[in-house]
């Protein structure tokens, strides 16, 4: 079974949107390079940035995300991101009315039978869990092997946080470190 990861990019005070949803410069690193991270073109990154991402998200066999972030992003059109297979989306309330039943979107009701599925379709690869509610309940519950963030060098003061509404301690170990350009990326096992 592939690993359990928690992830986003983040303001270096915590947050991964603003209160009206919005990432801001958050993702300014992912268009402001020179090697393209995918194919559209549009998503272009230095060097080391694509050396750590392309990797990374080559690993990732399935994202969870809340129905807030599905809501937000119009379910992306029916189709994964960035080449993902499937989404699994914690929600209490039914797919969305003319919903595509094709579509490789799963509507799960609470964050560890979110996880479990994903982990049925993802296999050996990872599991990717969305930073803020859902991702902070996933820590909480213990579901979370590692915590990957992309902290970019802005203070948005206010917002949506990484961790949700997280409020216990949790251990990471030290962090695996690699600078890019306007980006930091960070990953942390969590201590068990």
């Amino acid at each position: 079974m592939g690993k359990v990861v928690l992830y986003s990019s983040v303001s270096v005070d915590g947050f991964v949107a603003d209160e009206n949803d919005q990432p801001g410069p958050l993702f300014d690193w992912l268009t402001s390079g020179d090697v393209p991270l995918d194919e559209s073109g549009v998503v272009k990154v230095s060097q080391v940035s694509y050396d750590y991402t392309r990797a990374y998200w080559d690993q990732i066999g399935v994202t969870v995300a809340g129905r807030h972030v599905f809501d937000l992003t119009d379910g992306w059109g029916g189709k994964p991101p960035a080449g993902i297979d499937h989404v699994v989306v914690v929600t209490h309330r039914p797919q969305p009315e003319g919903w595509d039943a094709e579509a490789p979107f799963h509507f799960v009701d609470g964050v560890e039978a979110a996880v479990a599925k994903a982990q049925e379709f993802a296999g050996d690869r990872i599991v990717e869990v969305a930073a803020g509610d859902v991702g902070g309940q996933a820590l909480a519950a213990g579901l979370v092997d590692e915590v990957r963030m992309d902290v970019v060098p802005v203070v948005l003061g206010s917002g949506k946080r990484y961790f949700g509404s997280v409020d216990a301690q949790h251990l990471l170990e030290n962090p695996d470190v690699i600078q890019g350009d306007r980006v930091l990326h960070l990953r942390y096992q969590v201590r068990r």
